[in-house]
C-alpha cells in the first residue's frame, strides 16, 4: 500500500473526478477480485488500477464511492485477528480514513445495505463499464432497492455513465510522483537486461548450456533485488527464430552460439509498469546479417523518437519508423523493387507487414498496455473511410491523439524476417525489437529505459565485460 505520506495525492484525484460527475452524481469502484489458481491457492494479487489510482490502497475485497459533493467512502476488509494469522494485517475501516485520507469507511459486508441509500436521491451513477465482471448486475440489484422506496419519496438515478471515460483521460497525463516510480522502474528493469545479457555471454563462454529460462531467472532476480513486487507482464525471453513470435513466452529453448536473442521484459514497481525490449547477440559479437538488421531497426527507432514531441500525433512516430523500414527493405534485398516499387509503394501496399505487422507504441502507465483513448477527443466526428490494400476491408479512421506533454508511450519497431521464399537465406529467422518508454516533455521526449545500451557497438561492449 502507498503509506500514509502520499494519500493527498489520491484526495486531489478524487477531488478531480467528483468535480466531472453530474450534479448529484455517485461513482462506484471496486478493486480487483482474488481469483483462484488451482484447488487451494489463489494467484498473486494484483489489485485494480483505477481503484488503486484513486486510493493508493492494495487490500483486495474493497469498494471506493464517491459523491459529487467530493465525499469519499471505503468498504475495505474488517480486522479479523484469526484471518490476520493467515493472510496478513488489514486496515480495517476504522483506520482508513486517517491512513488513506477518505471521509469514512466501513466493513465491506455492509455494502450491500449501505449502496442503496448513497444510491438514493442521486441522478445519476457512475461506474467502469466492461471491466468487473457482474458489477454492472450489482448495481442493478441496488437501483432495485432504490425504486421500491419511490413510494417513500425516493427518488432513483436516471442515467448510468462510464467512468473509464473520465479516469482514463486523467491517468494519460502523469503527474510528478507517477513520473518519478516510472523512473525508478526503468532503472530497475534496464539492469535486470543488462544482467541477463552478461549471463548469456558468460555462461557461452564458459561452454555451459544456456536456455531461455536462465535468463528469466536473471530477469526475477533483479526485479525482486530493487524492490519491484512484479513483473509488468510475461516477460518474453526468446532465443533465434522464437524472437519471430511476438508474444512467446521464456520457456525451455536452447540459447545458441551464434543466435540472437530477444528479451522482452519490464518489471513493476510501486502500481506502475516499465517495458524494455533489447535484441542482442547470445555470445556478445554480432554477425553481419544481424549487425545489418539491427542497425535499420534501430535508424527507425531513431526516427519515431525525434517524432514523438508535443504537438504530433500519436501516429507519427510509427509513419516515421514505417518510412525507415521501408526503404531499408528494399536496401538489404528483403523486398525486391522490381515487385513491390519503391519505398513509397511498399507504405502504400503494406507491403512491409510481413515483416513487421505491430504498431510502434503503445501508453504506458500503472498497465503496461496503459488506458487512453488514441483518437484525438476534440476531432471524434470527423472520419475518413479507406480500404486496406493487405485485407480488402474498409476501415474507419478517426485523428490520432495529438500528444501533450506528460504522455507516457512505448517506442518498438522491429522486424521479423522468417524463412519464405525471395527472401535471402543469411536473414532467415532473425527478429529483432527494441523498445524504450518515452516521457513526451515540452520540447520533445526523454527516454528513461535508456540505462541498458541500445547501440550495437555497446551492448558488444557490455557483453565482453
Amino acid at each position: 500500500m502507498d503509506a500514509t505520506p502520499h494519500f493527498a495525492l489520491y484526495a486531489e484525484r478524487r477531488a478531480r473526478v467528483a468535480a466531472r460527475l453530474a450534479p448529484g452524481g455517485i461513482a462506484v469502484v471496486p478493486t480487483a477480485p482474488e481469483r483462484p489458481r488451482n484447488r487451494d491457492s489463489d494467484f498473486l494479487y494484483r489489485h485494480d488500477s483505477y481503484f488503486y489510482y484513486l486510493t493508493g490502497f492494495t487490500e483486495p475485497n474493497a469498494w471506493l464511492v464517491i459523491t459529487a459533493e467530493g465525499h469519499s467512502t471505503l468498504f475495505c476488509q474488517p480486522k479479523d485477528m484469526e484471518r490476520e494469522i493467515w493472510d496478513g494485517i488489514r486496515l480495517g475501516p476504522q483506520a482508513a480514513p486517517a491512513t488513506l485520507g477518505v471521509d469514512e469507511a466501513y466493513a465491506v459486508d455492509e455494502l450491500d445495505r449501505r449502496l442503496p441509500r448513497l444510491l438514493e436521491n442521486r441522478s445519476a451513477v457512475w461506474f467502469p463499464f466492461a471491466t468487473h465482471e457482474g458489477l454492472e448486475v450489482r448495481v442493478e440489484g441496488w437501483l432495485r432497492q432504490v425504486r421500491a422506496r419511490v413510494r417513500f419519496g425516493a427518488l432513483c438515478p436516471q442515467t448510468q455513465h462510464d467512468l473509464c471515460g473520465v479516469l482514463d483521460e486523467m491517468r494519460l497525463i502523469k503527474d510528478a510522483h507517477e513520473l518519478a516510480v516510472m523512473r525508478r522502474a526503468s532503472q530497475i528493469s534496464a539492469r535486470a537486461h543488462i544482467r541477463a545479457m552478461q549471463k548469456s555471454a558468460a555462461m557461452l563462454r564458459a561452454g555451459q548450456d544456456v536456455r531461455e529460462y536462465h535468463l528469466d531467472a536473471e530477469l526475477l532476480h533483479e526485479f525482486r533485488q530493487h524492490g519491484s513486487q512484479y513483473p509488468a507482464y510475461g516477460s518474453i525471453v526468446a532465443a533465434g527464430a522464437n524472437a519471430c513470435v511476438l508474444h512467446y513466452r521464456a520457456d525451455a529453448a536452447p540459447i545458441r552460439d551464434g543466435e540472437l536473442v530477444l528479451i522482452d521484459a519490464g518489471c513493476e514497481l510501486d502500481g506502475y509498469a516499465s517495458d524494455i525490449t533489447r535484441t542482442f547477440p547470445a555470445n556478445g559479437r554480432f554477425t553481419g546479417p544481424q549487425r545489418a538488421l539491427y542497425d535499420l531497426v534501430l535508424a527507425s527507432q531513431d526516427a519515431a523518437v525525434t517524432a514523438t514531441r508535443p504537438g504530433m500525433r500519436f501516429v507519427d512516430p510509427h509513419d516515421a519508423t514505417v518510412a525507415v523500414l521501408a526503404q531499408g527493405l528494399l536496401d538489404l534485398g528483403l523486398l525486391d523493387r522490381n515487385k513491390v516499387g519503391n519505398a513509397q509503394d511498399v507504405i502504400a501496399s503494406r507491403a512491409y507487414f510481413a515483416f513487421y505487422m505491430h504498431r510502434t507504441g503503445h501508453w504506458l502507465g500503472m498497465d503496461v498496455h496503459d488506458c487512453g483513448s488514441y483518437v484525438e477527443p476534440s476531432e471524434l466526428g470527423t472520419v475518413n473511410e479507406r480500404r486496406d490494400p493487405l485485407s480488402g476491408e474498409t476501415i474507419r479512421d478517426r485523428p490520432s491523439r495529438i500528444l501533450q506533454a506528460g504522455m507516457v508511450l512505448t517506442i518498438e519497431p522491429g522486424l521479423y524476417v522468417r524463412p519464405a521464399e525471395g527472401v535471402p537465406s543469411e536473414f532467415w529467422n532473425i527478429g529483432i525489437r527494441i523498445e524504450d518508454d518515452a516521457v513526451v516533455t515540452p520540447d520533445g521526449c526523454e527516454l528513461i529505459t535508456r540505462d541498458v545500451p541500445v547501440k550495437a557497438d555497446e551492448i558488444e561492449a557490455l557483453m565482453r565485460g
